[in-house]
C-alpha cells in the first residue's frame, strides 16, 4: 500500500497520463505493445505484477500559497492557444475544442486511444508579398529625385550577384575540374579555293610586261628574284660573284681606288672618281664622307685597309679578290666598274637580288643584261651541290620586277636561251 500511495502521489503532481484519461473519459485503452512507450510506472524497464492493477485517484487539490512560491514547470506539449481559434475562423478550417485537462488532442494521444474525435489540418492564411499597387500612393515629386539612385543601385547589385555567380561556377569548375564542352558547329564541307598561280612568261613577254606596268612618277629599276635550290647554312653552297652587265645599270658609279705609283695614274685615266693611299685610309678612319660606291685596290693596300675594315665591311665596300675588286690591272676593274659591273650574293632566303637596268632601256638591253647576270650565276654555282643539273636543281625559279611593279615568273627555256646567247656574242668580239 505504502509503495500504491508513493507511485499515487508522484503521478498526481505530474500532468494526467493516458489511463488517467482513459478512466475518466470511460474509454479503453489499447493494450500495451513491447515496443510502446509505459506510463503507469517509473520504472518503465520493469512490467506490473499481474497482481497489481492500476487505479486512477483524484487530483489533490493545491494550495495557492504553494503555487505562487513554487510555480508549475512550463507543459512538455503544447497548450491550447487561444489566439489560434481565431486564425482557424478566418481559414474556415474545423477547430478542435479543448479536453477538461485545458488541452488538445494530439496525433501522439491519438495513437494510443481508440474513439476519439477526428482530427483535422488546420489551413493558415498564405502570405503574399505586398503588390506595387497595394503599396500607398506616393507623390511623383517624391520618386523622381529617388529613381536614378535605386535604379543604379539595383544595377550594381545585379551585376555583384552576376560576378559572384561566375567566380563560383569558376571554383566549382577549378575544383571538381568540369570540362565544358565546346558547342562546336556541324561540320561541313568547303570548297577548297585554289590560287590562280601565275602562268609562266617568255623573257620577252617578261620584260614588255614589266616595263608596261611601271607607272611610277620615277624612272624604275629592272629587278631580277632568284629562287636557288642550295642551303644558304652550308659553307660549301655559298653562291657569290659579280656580273659585267654589257649596257650597264643606268646608274653613275663612283669608284675609288687605293693604290700609289703608276697604278694611281692609270686609275685615273681609266676615269676614277677619287684616288689615294695612306692619306685616303687616314681620312676615311677619321670620320670623313664615302663619297664613293665602289672600291677597288692593290694586292699591297689590303693589309693597310685592315684599319679601316670595320667601316667598309659593313657597307659592302671593302674590296674582295673574289670579286674581282683587288687587282693589279686597276685600269681594267675602273672600265668594269663604270660600264656596269654588280655583285650579287645569296641571303639566308637562298634567293638572289639584283637590278639589271632601268625601265627606259630597250628590250633587247634588256635580254643581253639578263644573259650575262645568268651567264655569272652560272659560273658562281658552288661544287658541293649534288644532283643537279645546269639548271634543274640549282634554278628554281626566276621572276623579273620593277621597283614598285608586280612580278612576272620566266620561263627556264628562255633563260637559258639568253644565256647561250649572250655566250656566242662575247666569244665573237674576242
Amino acid at each position: 500500500m505504502e509503495v500504491l500511495l508513493s507511485h499515487a502521489r508522484r503521478h498526481c503532481l505530474r500532468r494526467p497520463t493516458l489511463s488517467h484519461l482513459s478512466c475518466c473519459l470511460g474509454i479503453r485503452a489499447r493494450p500495451l505493445s513491447p515496443h510502446s512507450p509505459r506510463h503507469l510506472s517509473s520504472n518503465q524497464g520493469d512490467p506490473l505484477p499481474p497482481s497489481i492493477k492500476p487505479v486512477a485517484y483524484a487530483v489533490k487539490p493545491k494550495d495557492p500559497s504553494e503555487e505562487e512560491e513554487n510555480p508549475p514547470p512550463p507543459p512538455l506539449r503544447r497548450q491550447w492557444d487561444s489566439r489560434r481559434p481565431v486564425a482557424a475562423a478566418e481559414s474556415g478550417a474545423p477547430q478542435t475544442p479543448p479536453t477538461a485537462e485545458g488541452r488538445a488532442w494530439t496525433r501522439e494521444d491519438v495513437r494510443y486511444v481508440k474513439d476519439t474525435p477526428a482530427i483535422k489540418p488546420v489551413a493558415y492564411p498564405v502570405k503574399v508579398a505586398p503588390l506595387p499597387e497595394d503599396r500607398a500612393p506616393v507623390e511623383a515629386a517624391e520618386v523622381a529625385p529617388k529613381e536614378e539612385g535605386e535604379e543604379r543601385k539595383l544595377r550594381d547589385s545585379q551585376m555583384e550577384r552576376e560576378a559572384r555567380r561566375i567566380n563560383t561556377d569558376a571554383w566549382v569548375r577549378r575544383g571538381f575540374r568540369v570540362l565544358e564542352e565546346d558547342n562546336l558547329p556541324f561540320p561541313t564541307l568547303l570548297k577548297v579555293e585554289k590560287k590562280n598561280e601565275k602562268v609562266l612568261l617568255d623573257l620577252q613577254e617578261a620584260i614588255r610586261e614589266v616595263k608596261a606596268n611601271a607607272k611610277k612618277k620615277f624612272i624604275e629599276t629592272v629587278e631580277a628574284h632568284v629562287n636557288l635550290g642550295v642551303d644558304p647554312r652550308r659553307g660549301d653552297q655559298m653562291v657569290r660573284g659579280a656580273a659585267t652587265l654589257p649596257h650597264g645599270t643606268g646608274k653613275i658609279v663612283r669608284v675609288a681606288v687605293f693604290a700609289e705609283g703608276a697604278a694611281a695614274d692609270d686609275a685615273r685615266a681609266a676615269g676614277a672618281d677619287t684616288v689615294g693611299g695612306d692619306d685616303l685610309i687616314e681620312q676615311i678612319k677619321n670620320g670623313a664622307k664615302l663619297n664613293f660606291d665602289k672600291c677597288i685596290a692593290t694586292p699591297m693596300f689590303m693589309p693597310r685597309l685592315g684599319k679601316i675594315a670595320r667601316i667598309l665591311g659593313p657597307r659592302g665596300l671593302m674590296p674582295n679578290p673574289k670579286l674581282g675588286t683587288v687587282t693589279s690591272d686597276v685600269s681594267a676593274a675602273v672600265k668594269e666598274a663604270k660600264c656596269g659591273r654588280i655583285d650579287f650574293k645569296i641571303d639566308k632566303t637562298a634567293i638572289v637580288h639584283v637590278g639589271l637596268g632601268k625601265v627606259n632601256f630597250s628590250d633587247e638591253a634588256l635580254r643581253e643584261n639578263v644573259g650575262a647576270f645568268v651567264n655569272a650565276l652560272l659560273r658562281a654555282k658552288p661544287v658541293g651541290l649534288k644532283k643537279a643539273s645546269k639548271y634543274a636543281g640549282y634554278l628554281n625559279s626566276f621572276t623579273l620586277c620593277s621597283t614598285m611593279g608586280p612580278g612576272y615568273p620566266v620561263s627556264m627555256s628562255s633563260i637559258s636561251t639568253a644565256a647561250e646567247h649572250y655566250n656566242k656574242q662575247k666569244l665573237k668580239s674576242i
